[in-house]
């Protein structure tokens, strides 16, 4: 029989196979879709989201109230954290999804209300993921890894790309940014984000159907980003034990 460690290794690969192939027709299509669709977004909701991503980042990096709830003790097997893991993902997914569903019935301005509401949501599931692998969420290095999962996670194809190569073998290169939040290019990475979850957001401001639009959306995103997680930093741990040399960039 396999064993944990060589089960969700092959799962990585998997995903990283998936990550990493050329974007194929529906890529393409949806990128098109996304780029018209901006034309059609009122400007006020273009600033917001704007305005709320930039907030995420400087959160992300020198927020000091995402902290996380608990540590897990230290000599905790991977598949017990992992365990846990998921269990987190399940609670914020639910939390996720009651919000949008609550924001989504209350029409334009609550679905509005949604983006920076739900942005919070995402950065405590990471910090809470970060805590339960072992990493300490104080340290600013490892804050730049939680936002790079943010860019993985919500990316176009090539963006995820470059992410991707950016995150490898993070423990071991020299830390990518100054201290200094306004050296991250955070306009590129609201502009990335925003095109990411447009198409599927704004149909939260439907009438009618804003409030299944928004639990259901909600719940994905964060499946989304709680997978990448979780993907992020099991490649992390097999670094550390030299299984991913050969692996290709």
């Amino acid at each position: 029989m396999m064993t944990y460690e060589e089960k969700i290794g092959a799962e990585w690969m998997e995903w990283q196979h998936k990550l990493l192939r050329r974007p194929g027709l529906y890529d393409q299509v949806t990128r098109k879709v996304q780029e018209k669709l901006n034309g059609y977004i009122p400007e006020k909701v273009h600033k917001g989201i704007t305005a709320a991503v930039k907030s995420m980042v400087q959160l992300v990096l020198f927020g000091s109230r995402y902290t996380t709830s608990s540590n897990p003790p230290a000599d905790l097997s991977l598949m017990h954290r992992e365990a846990l893991v998921r269990h987190k993902i399940e609670s914020y997914r639910k939390t996720g999804a009651a919000e949008g569903g609550i924001t989504g019935a209350g029409g334009f301005l609550m679905s509005l209300a949604d983006f920076p509401i739900l942005i919070g949501i995402k950065i405590k599931l990471v910090f809470e993921i970060a805590s339960v692998y072992g990493y300490d969420v104080k340290d600013f290095k490892e804050r730049l890894f939680i936002l790079h999962i943010f860019q993985l996670a919500f990316s176009s194809k090539q963006g995820s790309h470059q992410v991707f190569s950016r995150m490898r073998n993070w423990d071991t290169q020299p830390m990518l940014l100054s201290t200094d939040a306004d050296h991250f290019d955070w306009q590129r990475f609201q502009q990335e984000y925003r095109d990411y979850i447009d198409l599927a957001k704004m149909a939260q401001l439907i009438p009618g159907v804003g409030a299944a639009v928004g639990a259901v959306v909600n719940y994905r995103l964060l499946s989304k980003l709680g997978r990448t997680a979780m993907m992020a930093y099991r490649m992390r741990h097999f670094e550390k034990r030299g299984l991913l040399e050969n692996v290709p960039r």
